[in-house]
């Protein structure tokens, strides 16, 4: 496979006991919903559906099974539920503290991790007759000891008790595989500590990564990005007498200031409680470093991801899978990588390059590190693309390609950064320009990236998305509409079960087709099964089109005869294959006499008059890595030669799976400008005009992950298009839509994105308020953890104020009016206190935006007041602080009256200092010095233009005590 025909990225994985059901519920045609019956039919074999859950089991004793009794007796009397199955060599004998059952694994892990994250030591068992995974925070020998764990409600969700039934021979390594006394001690421990800090308003935040720090509780001060903010900080706290200390982060950089530390939380919450007894008068937050979990922690989940075949959750670092650690030397570890990543097998050539540069920065050389972002970035691993391009970027900011900046640009998008993306963007744009451009100067394109990405983020549509329900925990997209109510569309939901082969290029298994059942009212999907054995084969099936009559099929398979065919390079390409159907049955598909075995064709897409057949190909020719082509069908079944769409269509890199209408054309990008990885985009088109101007989809149908396949019913605006954005059920997912027709919609809104002015970081938990023209208070929210704000339903043609708060940072207020029907997007830029202090010439300063008065006026208008709180928030975060103000005017009118009106000027900007609540002491002078220091030589001897006299109006706010 040379280019993806499955954007998937889960790895597959055998599953005996799916073969261990009995013939009523084998074969690789059995509808899901049979499927589903069988399960149900195997949990009451287990005997799972008990009143009690409690199985006899006929090899226990009489005194254990009156231990049983009453265990049931007194779980009953408390109203706790409880189950009972027999042990086995997995798990030992005992009482599980279960949160939640679950039949994909996947899903079983995600929620072990979210009950992780708040502190609980989940695991998970699967049980091996069942299938079924249970998520479970504890194991006790005795059900005493659960039944009080229950009552603690130390866990206050819902909970049920397992209780493992069997004798005292299971295998001794298994049965000190759960979390100890000490861990559980901890867990609980913590909790009470979450209880306390949330009852005093003290923040608290659990930091896993940071094992640079011992187990226990830090009272933080402040977090920096800047070394040397860090410096200044820590500086101005001893001199106090604080014993401050610091600590890095070894993946963020970021510096974390602690003024108190223990082992036991109850001294730090005292700490930050009372302010290091009055010491300290600014605000703390509380970070848990958690202590470092047992190895036979470890070892339990290293079992239980063997047991059940690899999972999601792994790593939170690797996308892949199969996560195996080479015991080869570094020198044949890297020969390894570089042999994968040749054949493009980029998936075990990421997970080697981790391993090579994981704790060696002596083997960060250029090369080495743009190939681990290169692996990540053509598996779509958007997160871990992005750690390498950003680490590439910042060691070799000098030599960096223009294809780097881009694919860094792209990776940054795809994590949702898009303020950082838009910078490089802008890098990108001045290299392409300086070094020649590639269109012509009207084109649409030559707009700088920065302005069509904003133009995006502000289109959002109002659609309604739902993932469908035939999805799996594997790759599932190409949807296509066949015959009235059915959907044909690509999945590895068998082929992950019964076979051992992968895909290398993303470790992936192979791909099928798949028929289902459609409500066209609902849009439910149902009912999915092969699609034929005569289409279906042991290597991909996948993106398939048919003619108007459904008579004739075309779609895409690897290129292989008795085994699979490669190229010079040894790569295995695609190509297009076409079967017809006869007597109700389709034929043996034949290919089409435009493949080649030396490039890739594939994803195609026939005209409604099925005339015209549209497909994906690298051919020679195109223009980037693969483009759109399109060919004529004869009505004797033959075709014409091949013509590329050109570049009105096609950039540099992917144009991939096209759809056509009578109205537009369809395709997913990653050339053209989009939120990133493959975005839709859709293109209009007439015999007269031709292709109009590509046009992004917008939100919410592409996001910052791939989206891609996207096929629509004009007529209904209802459709099907694929995804692997978060919150779906496996790797790619397929989502039907149906677009809320205009008069149905209320779209007036103003949403934005805050970020930090100087990093470009975004900024989560800054308060942003919504007031009227009269400034009273409409609607307050916190921003999201992406930065992001938004307030709906509001009214047409309105002028609103949008302010934004977050301690440490200068306020900010924007004035914007609403349009009709309209989103109106605003970025909200905020400017860190500390960082409008400077230093010019030797003199210690606050750096404030010009402050304007009227013509021949002194008094501080609204626009001056505004910043003017910018020095009061600087002057209330440093209390200590005393300014002079100086107030200056250029040399146009009489001297003496320049010197009186900049007087009054400085002494109305002290009084307005006044009236916010800063002590009059603090301010030790206002002076107007008129024109007596101009920063020019414009005294009226030489001609100045207008921008060289206004140089000379300015104030200035000089510190003369910190």
């Amino acid at each position: 496979m040379k280019w993806g025909i499955t954007k998937s990225r889960k790895e597959f994985h055998k599953n005996q006991n799916k073969l261990s059901l009995n013939k009523a519920c084998k074969g690789d045609n059995t509808q899901m919903q049979f499927k589903y019956f069988c399960l149900l039919i195997i949990l009451l074999l287990a005997g799972i559906g008990s009143s009690h859950g409690l199985t006899p089991n006929p090899e226990i004793n009489s005194d254990r099974v009156s231990a049983f009794e009453a265990f049931a007796d007194k779980a009953k009397y408390h109203k706790i539920a409880t189950k009972s199955i027999p042990a086995n060599s997995v798990i030992a004998s005992g009482y599980y503290m279960v949160a939640g059952v679950f039949g994909v694994s996947s899903n079983a892990q995600s929620f072990a991790n979210s009950l992780r994250k708040t502190n609980f030591a989940a695991e998970v068992y699967k049980d091996s007759q069942s299938g079924m995974h249970y998520v479970y925070l504890n194991r006790f020998n005795s059900g005493e000891q659960a039944i009080e764990f229950y009552l603690d409600k130390t866990y206050e969700k819902k909970m049920w008790i397992l209780h493992v039934e069997g004798n005292n021979n299971t295998p001794p390594a298994l049965k000190n595989e759960f979390p100890s006394t000490h861990k559980v001690a901890e867990i609980n421990t913590h909790n009470l500590f979450l209880k306390a800090a949330k009852k005093s308003s003290i923040a608290s935040r659990t930091i896993k990564e940071l094992n640079t720090l011992q187990g226990g509780y830090y009272a933080i001060a402040g977090v920096f990005g800047d070394q040397n903010n860090v410096s200044k900080f820590v500086g101005t706290l001893r001199a106090k007498g604080i014993n401050a200390q610091t600590v890095l982060h070894p993946e963020t950089k970021l510096s974390y200031v602690y003024l108190a530390s223990n082992a036991d939380w109850k001294p730090v919450l005292n700490a930050a409680q009372n302010r290091l007894d009055g010491k300290y008068k600014g605000k703390m937050w509380i970070m848990h470093i958690p202590a470092p979990i047992s190895s036979n922690m470890e070892v339990t989940m290293q079992r239980v991801i063997n047991n059940n075949g690899p999972e999601k959750t792994v790593s939170k670092n690797l996308k892949s899978k199969k996560q195996f650690v080479s015991k080869d030397p570094p020198a044949k570890l890297l020969q390894k990588a570089d042999s994968y990543f040749d054949k493009m097998w980029y998936a075990e050539a990421a997970e080697l390059y981790e391993q090579y540069l994981s704790n060696n920065e002596e083997n960060y050389t250029y090369e080495i590190i743009q190939k681990a972002g290169d692996s990540h970035y053509f598996n779509t691993n958007m997160e871990r693309a992005y750690y390498w391009y950003d680490i590439l970027y910042t060691k070799y900011q000098n030599e960096i390609s223009n294809e780097n900046i881009f694919k860094y640009a792209h990776s940054l998008k795809g994590t949702g950064k898009y303020s950082r993306a838009k910078r490089l963007m802008r890098i990108y744009d001045r290299r392409v320009k300086k070094e020649g451009m590639r269109y012509t100067v009207d084109d649409p394109r030559t707009t700088p990236k920065e302005k069509v990405l904003d133009n995006i983020l502000d289109t959002e549509q109002e659609y309604t998305l739902r993932n469908v329900a035939t999805n799996s925990e594997y790759s599932d997209f190409s949807p296509m509409f066949y015959n009235e109510d059915q959907l044909v569309f690509a999945s590895a939901m068998d082929s992950s079960f019964f076979s051992t082969r992968r895909y290398k290029w993303n470790d992936q298994p192979y791909l099928d087709l798949y028929v289902a059942k459609v409500n066209k009212e609902s849009q439910e999907v149902k009912d999915a099964i092969k699609f034929s054995k005569k289409i279906n084969t042991k290597y991909h099936e996948a993106s398939v089109a048919f003619s108007p009559d459904n008579a004739t099929m075309y779609f895409t398979r690897n290129n292989y005869g008795k085994k699979l065919k490669r190229d010079k390079n040894g790569v295995n390409n695609l190509k297009i294959y076409r079967s017809r159907k006869v007597d109700g049955n389709w034929t043996e598909a034949t290919e089409l006499p435009f493949n080649s075995d030396e490039f890739s064709t594939g994803h195609p897409a026939l005209s409604p008059d099925g005339k015209k057949l549209y497909f994906v190909s690298d051919r020679p020719g195109s223009l980037g890595e693969t483009d759109l082509f399109v060919v004529d069908v004869y009505e004797d079944g033959n075709f014409s030669e091949p013509r590329n769409l050109g570049p009105e269509i096609n950039t540099e890199r992917k144009e991939m799976f096209p759809f056509i209408t009578d109205r537009k054309l369809y395709f997913s990008s990653n050339g053209h400008i989009g939120l990133g990885g493959l975005d839709v985009y859709e293109v209009a088109f007439s015999e007269e005009e031709g292709f109009e101007q590509v046009k992004n989809m917008g939100k919410p149908i592409n996001g910052k992950k791939d989206d891609f396949s996207y096929i629509v019913d004009e007529a209904t605006q209802r459709g099907f298009f694929a995804s692997n954005r978060r919150g779906g059920k496996g790797d790619d997912d397929i989502y039907s839509f149906s677009k809320l027709m205009p008069e149905e919609l209320n779209l007036n809104a103003i949403e934005g994105v805050i970020t930090d002015l100087v990093t470009g970081e975004v900024m989560p938990e800054a308060l942003v308020t919504l007031l009227d023209e009269n400034n009273i208070k409409l609607k307050e929210v916190v921003s999201d953890k992406d930065g992001s704000f938004v307030f709906e339903d509001l009214d047409s043609h309105t002028k609103y104020t949008v302010k934004t708060n977050k301690e440490g940072y200068s306020e900010v207020v924007m004035n914007v009016p609403t349009k009709e029907n309209e989103v109106i997007n605003v970025e909200v830029t905020l400017d860190r206190l500390e960082e409008l202090v400077v230093m010019e010439e030797g003199i210690k300063k606050i750096k404030l935006d010009m402050i304007y008065f009227d013509f021949d006026k002194y008094n501080i208008r609204k626009d001056a007041g505004e910043e003017l709180d910018r020095l009061v928030a600087v002057m209330k975060e440093n209390p200590t602080m005393v300014i002079k103000i100086e107030s200056h005017t250029d040399s146009r009118g009489k001297a003496a009256y320049n010197k009186y009106l900049s007087d009054r000027r400085a002494k109305s900007t002290r009084d307005y200092i006044i009236s916010q609540g800063i002590d009059p002491k603090r301010i030790e002078s206002a002076i107007g010095y008129g024109e007596e220091r101009l920063l020019n030589g414009c005294d009226g001897s030489i001609r100045c233009t207008s921008a060289q006299h206004q140089l000379n109006r300015r104030s200035e706010f000089i510190i003369v005590n910190m």
